[in-house]
């Protein structure tokens, strides 16, 4: 059984994000979606709301299972069994970053594989951030975002 954690911090997912979990759980027979729980960047929402939302948004995908994790990737895709790190490239401009990572991650855990898939063409121009600003000056994210995301930008904003 080959299992792959596809890491981020997720804040918010994205139907970008769902949509490489959907193609990789096509191909491995178990993906996590490990939600890094100290990211070196500002957090709208706690660990445990992106977890909930993550669980909530892939309820539909019964290959995919919600985790999250605090130490080097590596160690964590270790220490489930798994074999592959999955990441996701949106445009050029991901590649070196993603480059980068992969080079670091096979030098610390030469037995793991790191497998980068293209973002659907649908995917290519937003990010989380992208959706996080949207959604702050009150514009429509319905269509970047599962359900349940949305609601949750609207409790986030509505409060500000």
């Amino acid at each position: 059984m080959t299992i792959a954690v596809y890491p981020g911090s997720f804040d918010p997912v994205t139907n970008g994000h769902l949509d490489i979990a959907a193609r990789a759980s096509r191909i491995f027979d178990t993906v996590i979606m490990a939600v890094f729980d100290r990211p070196n960047k500002q957090l709208l929402f706690s660990t445990e709301e992106r977890v909930a939302l993550l669980r909530e948004s892939t309820r539909h995908l019964p290959r995919v299972r919600v985790d999250t994790y605090s130490t080097l990737t590596v160690d964590y895709v270790r220490s489930v069994g798994g074999s592959v790190i999955v990441r996701g490239m949106r445009a050029v401009g991901d590649f070196e970053a993603e480059f980068q990572l992969a080079q670091i991650n096979q030098t610390l855990a030469p037995d793991i594989d790191i497998v980068l898939f293209m973002a659907s063409h649908r995917y290519t121009f937003f990010s989380s951030s992208t959706v996080r600003e949207i959604a702050s000056l009150g514009g429509d994210v319905s269509w970047l975002v599962p359900g349940p995301v949305v609601e949750a930008l609207k409790r986030v904003y509505g409060r500000r």
